[in-house]
């Protein structure tokens, strides 16, 4: 049922492309009456009942009954049936895969976390990218064809438009998008991280999440994504928010692009790790050291050390807070969001992390500019980059024109 209207869509054909639009509207303000569907899509009452009473009998909109109004007639109430199709999301982090079913309205269904994985820059990485993903589908207690797309959210620099990689898994030939759909037999687009996360906290949330906000993705390097009025920003080639590969720092710290003293080197799980570990070699104490040398310590170890009330773990944290809240700043006198939502493995930390953030923010960002942004933590926390990439399979879907 999907892939018809996916072929339609790619050929022009102009009813497609108006349902898409109505699809797109349903996804974004969720279920509307027949009226508010038609002044959002710019038709007349009559002609969105023609397209909204076909899309019913082609199963991609179900009737919600009546909306309850305190007088006169009452208008139904129209929204996206969940199981006309499904969309995969599929995290790629440096230590871990993680992946995520969501229906046509937007539930998530299931996820896998923390897969074992390392992330390296060889096709037998993309090739167990791709066997996970099969494998997670055909786990699925639904028809395999009915999962219409799948969305691979990377770090680094990625093209979305051209389904190209251009930091990590730049081992193919082709485009990555192309070799994945090859693979794993199912459409595939890829995005940025951050920007899957983004997405996923701006949908997630939107209740009460502004059409304007940045979010900072603080995991084993820096990134940033930017939505503006609604819709993400990728800027000229995709690459926008790489706000971790700005210079910095008079560190001499070599940065994983091959520059020094980029923010990242700072400002970031890999910095917080590394200057743990060489803390504990040059003789300070920490309670993991009762449980494990110091070769055999993992983020994840330095990350529950701080939740111990680890007297080491903390005051990095903080430091490392202090800084991400000058470079916030930085980025709130730039943009003026409404919201800066702070996610990726380090947010982990939770409660010791804010306050740092928010006292620098204040010291270095212009008065009006923090008064009116709000600063949050992620409430996805582990599951963005999955939930966030499943949602972009599922709007990437119905934006091939």
């Amino acid at each position: 049922m999907g892939q018809a209207l996916l072929r339609e869509i790619q050929k022009g054909v102009k009813s497609a492309l108006i349902k898409r639009r109505i699809i797109s509207h349903f996804i974004y303000a969720g279920c509307t009456t027949i009226t508010e569907l038609s002044k959002a899509v710019g038709l007349s009452v009559p002609t969105v009942t023609k397209f909204v009473d076909e899309m019913l009998e082609e199963g991609y909109v179900n009737d919600y009954g009546k909306l309850e109004t305190s007088g006169g007639r009452h208008p139904s109430l129209y929204g996206l049936n969940s199981e006309s199709g499904y969309f995969v999301g599929v995290a790629v982090g440096v230590h871990s895969l993680r992946l995520g079913l969501i229906n046509f309205k937007g539930d998530v269904l299931k996820m896998d976390l923390d897969i074992p994985f390392h992330l390296e820059n060889t096709m037998e990485c993309v090739d167990t990218i791709c066997d996970e993903t099969k494998r997670f589908i055909g786990s699925l207690d639904i028809n395999p064809k009915k999962i219409l797309n799948v969305c691979v959210g990377i770090t680094g620099r990625v093209n979305p438009e051209t389904g190209c990689s251009y930091t990590k898994l730049t081992c193919t030939e082709e485009p990555l998008a192309e070799t994945m759909s090859k693979k794993i037999g199912v459409n595939v687009c890829i995005d940025n991280d951050s920007r899957a996360m983004a997405y996923g906290e701006y949908i997630m949330r939107q209740d009460k999440c502004p059409k304007n906000l940045i979010f900072i993705n603080v995991n084993w390097g820096l990134g940033m994504a930017i939505i503006i009025d609604g819709k993400l920003y990728t800027g000229m080639s995709g690459f926008a928010g790489e706000l971790g590969h700005n210079y910095g720092y008079d560190n001499q710290q070599i940065c994983d692009c091959g520059k020094r003293g980029c923010i990242e080197t700072e400002v970031s799980c890999s910095a917080l790790y590394r200057k743990f570990v060489e803390r504990l070699r040059n003789g300070e104490n920490s309670i993991l050291l009762k449980e494990k040398s110091v070769d055999e310590i993992t983020l994840d170890d330095v990350i529950s050390a701080v939740k111990r009330e680890d007297v080491l773990a903390i005051e990095l944290v903080e430091d490392i807070g202090a800084k991400l809240g000058r470079h916030i700043g930085e980025m709130m006198n730039i943009f003026n969001p409404e919201q800066v939502i702070i996610g990726g493995e380090f947010s982990r930390v939770g409660e010791y992390l804010l306050p740092p953030v928010i006292s620098a923010i204040r010291r270095y960002t212009l008065n009006l500019m923090y008064r009116d942004s709000d600063i949050a933590l992620s409430e996805l926390k582990e599951k963005a980059n999955a939930v966030g990439s499943a949602l972009l399979a599922r709007s990437k879907f119905f934006a091939l024109d």
